[in-house]
């Protein structure tokens, strides 16, 4: 199994609870998402990040088909703009 995790900080940190309904929204269009959990930070530290994302594939190509979805890649569109910054980390889990 693949762990895909995408942390994400937004310009305006009331964007990232729009960000979780349209992923959470996501999961149900993307077949190749086995598992999905997506959480807006609570503290918000100096360090924190406003969003986590959280999802499982089966292997390497299940998560590349999943970056190749329209439904993703529309989403990436939206969200893209918005965000100051992002990092992702992938390991099999």
């Amino acid at each position: 199994m693949l762990v895909h995790v995408v942390m994400m900080k937004f310009a305006d940190d009331s964007d990232a609870a729009k960000a979780r309904s349209r992923l959470v929204e996501l999961s149900g269009r993307v077949p190749q998402i086995r598992t999905m959990d997506c959480e807006v930070d609570e503290l918000r530290t100096a360090v924190s990040w406003d969003l986590v994302l959280r999802t499982t594939h089966r292997d390497a190509d299940d998560l590349r088909e999943y970056q190749a979805h329209p439904a993703h890649h529309e989403f990436g569109a939206w969200v893209r703009p918005l965000l100051t910054d992002r990092a992702v980390v992938d390991y099999t889990g």
